[in-house]
């Protein structure tokens, strides 16, 4: 058969056009993205989107990384209707207050989220919060990812049992996590979270 000559040039056609596509994808402006292939309207899917995250807990592994990331740490008495602050261990990004006042909890990023895995705060526990102001509740905060930002304390002074809420949703050391105490709770004084709100 003589069409030998036409597939060799039809190959060879072939693979010139294969190599400058390859050519062009490599030496494109990676700031340019692609366009995406057309979808039709067949295509399109059946289902609702889902909706979209409004809460997230993050998982703290010290008390030098809650204290980083809280904006009020505070000890004080849980009321009926919030929290009243008896010392403020630290503040920061702009957040406020003092001894005595009382200041508003809400849930998780001003949302519920499954709280079958969280404790309850009741009036008349004396408590150290780690705590998040709520960005869409102007003087109220939550505590940071649920019971991790939850120390239940035996008194005010630096000898006072401080323990952590939760035992799965704890964290494992003060300084440096411990892997070997992770999802046991954790147990400190209030003189210890003191010096650690101190140094940040």
């Amino acid at each position: 058969m003589n069409d030998h000559p036409h597939r060799a040039r039809t190959l060879a056609a072939t693979v010139a056009l294969l190599a400058a596509t390859g050519l062009a994808a490599c030496t494109a402006d990676p700031a340019t993205p692609a366009a995406a292939p057309a979808t039709s309207a067949a295509a399109a899917p059946s289902e609702p989107a889902a909706p979209p995250i409004k809460g997230k807990l993050r998982g703290y592994t010290t008390v030098k990384e809650l204290t980083a990331a809280a904006d009020l740490i505070a000890r004080g008495q849980v009321e009926a209707t919030g929290f009243r602050v008896d010392e403020v261990l630290r503040a920061a990004n702009g957040a406020t207050a003092k001894a005595g006042d009382r200041l508003t909890l809400t849930g998780l990023n001003g949302q519920t989220v499954d709280m079958a895995h969280m404790s309850k705060l009741e009036p008349g526990q004396t408590v150290v919060l780690y705590l998040a102001e709520d960005a869409a509740a102007a003087g109220a905060f939550s505590t940071l990812s649920g019971d991790f930002g939850v120390f239940d304390v035996t008194g005010s002074d630096d000898a006072a049992a401080a323990t952590t809420r939760s035992q799965a949703m704890a964290v494992s050391g003060l300084l440096a996590e411990d892997p070997a105490a992770s999802g046991k709770g954790f147990r400190t004084t209030l003189g210890q979270l003191r010096a650690v709100a101190a140094q940040a």
